[in-house]
């Protein structure tokens, strides 16, 4: 058959062009542009082979493969198929398994069928030499594509180089028409520039029961360093406690705070700090502690505000996985919007748009805990490095704020500051 297939290998394209443009090969350093880099790809195979492109595959690795939302961007293209292999982390590096076997597995099946004339393969990995053998073996010509090297070194298997029938150097002025590096600015863990919105949830104002929860740790944790030292506690010398605390103390409760607080509640004779047993985090967009209130425990005035899930039919429900299947691109920002529109457009009295409104920057915890599991369909809150991605969690809040903030606009309903 006269046409030609592509086989990436993404670990090795976007490692090299990490390695290339930010001088390591880690992804979290370069920004790609997959809808350019797919056309990139498409029209230089189709130069170089001189035949129409069949399919371009697309072979990487995802945790528990699970497709993250880079491909879930990357099958929806045309002329475009995702193959996932699993992400595990062994030794503190994360490190790709079954990617190479599939991309074996699919070459040695392409040319047994004559399914193409031209085969394209983007990797450097000497284990795909069989399959390279096996295809040629078939009838069918072998390009191996190769990205520059920062250090002008191969950084292919020489064997697989060996065995091609054509090579080609993806140079850095190809490379960097898709594919650029983040600007880290001396950072150790870059972020994306934080959007207004974003600042304005990082910026509510500590509630005066977490500052002085925050002190009353301190206080406890230097009477303790006192005590095993056998120093006198300086806390004895200081001046006597104003009611205010210290604002150098920022700190927020912690789980073991909570779980004090409940076993103080259950068993009022156990030696716990004395704080009020019914100081809780009233949502989990909140930086603080509130009383609870209302019934069993919910805040009054969010009580009778409906889920997503509560207001959805079992054909929206369908519907809704169709849409985050082919349309969703799943940018965390983009997911929050999602998640606003459909729970906007399904409010049974508008009375509930204007009760959120006024709550600016917090959501009821009901609907921030389906929004953040809504997110996770999309592998935005997969443990990186052991610890959930906090700047995803912002950005998911931050759209699901812009979302509400401009359907309130049109219906001209009073946002809260």
């Amino acid at each position: 058959m006269d046409r030609c297939v592509v086989l990436v290998d993404a670990g090795y394209l976007l490692g090299a062009a990490a390695s290339l443009l930010a001088g390591e090969p880690a992804r979290s350093r370069i920004t790609v542009d997959h809808a350019a880099l797919i056309q990139g790809l498409r029209e230089r195979a189709e130069a170089d082979t001189q035949q129409p492109l069949l399919r371009i595959y697309w072979f990487d690795g995802a945790p528990d493969r699970v497709p993250q939302p880079e491909h879930r961007r990357l099958r929806v293209m045309p002329r475009v198929t995702v193959r996932l292999g699993a992400l595990t982390r062994s030794d503190g590096r994360w490190a790709q398994k079954g990617v190479d076997a599939a991309m074996h597995a699919e070459l040695t099946e392409l040319a047994r069928n004559r399914a193409c004339s031209d085969v394209v393969l983007v990797t450097g990995d000497g284990d795909l030499l069989p399959g390279l053998m096996s295809a040629k073996e078939h009838g069918v010509a072998v390009h191996l594509w190769a990205v520059q090297a920062a250090d002008g070194d191969y950084n292919q298997s020489e064997d697989l180089v060996a065995e091609a029938d054509e090579r080609r150097v993806l140079d850095r002025a190809w490379i960097t028409k898709a594919v650029r590096a983040k600007d880290l600015g001396g950072a150790c863990a870059p972020q994306p520039a934080t959007r207004p919105e974003i600042a304005a949830i990082l910026s509510a104002p500590l509630p005066e029961a977490a500052l002085a929860a925050s002190a009353e740790r301190a206080s406890e944790a230097a009477q303790a360093a006192a005590a095993r030292s056998g120093t006198p506690d300086p806390a004895e010398n200081a001046p006597a406690a104003t009611g205010t605390p210290t604002t150098g103390h920022k700190g927020v409760p912690t789980p073991k705070d909570l779980a004090a607080l409940r076993a103080h509640a259950t068993h009022p004779d156990r030696q716990q700090p004395a704080q009020p047993a019914s100081a809780t985090l009233r949502w989990s967009s909140d930086k603080g502690w509130v009383e609870r209130g209302g019934p069993l425990g919910e805040p009054a005035e969010t009580a009778s505000l409906p889920t997503l899930a509560q207001v959805t039919s079992a054909e929206q429900r369908w519907a809704d996985r169709e849409e985050d299947i082919t349309t969703v691109g799943g940018d965390p920002f983009e997911v929050g919007q999602v998640f606003a529109r459909r729970w906007m457009e399904r409010l049974p009295e508008s009375v509930h748009l204007q009760k959120l409104s006024t709550m600016y920057p917090r959501i009821p915890h009901r609907i921030d805990g389906e929004l953040l599991r809504y997110a996770a369909r999309f592998g935005l809150l997969a443990h990186k490095d052991d610890q959930i991605d906090e700047h995803d969690r912002y950005a998911i809040r931050a759209g699901f704020w812009r979302e509400i903030d401009v359907r309130a606009a049109a219906e001209h309903v009073p946002a809260g500051e």
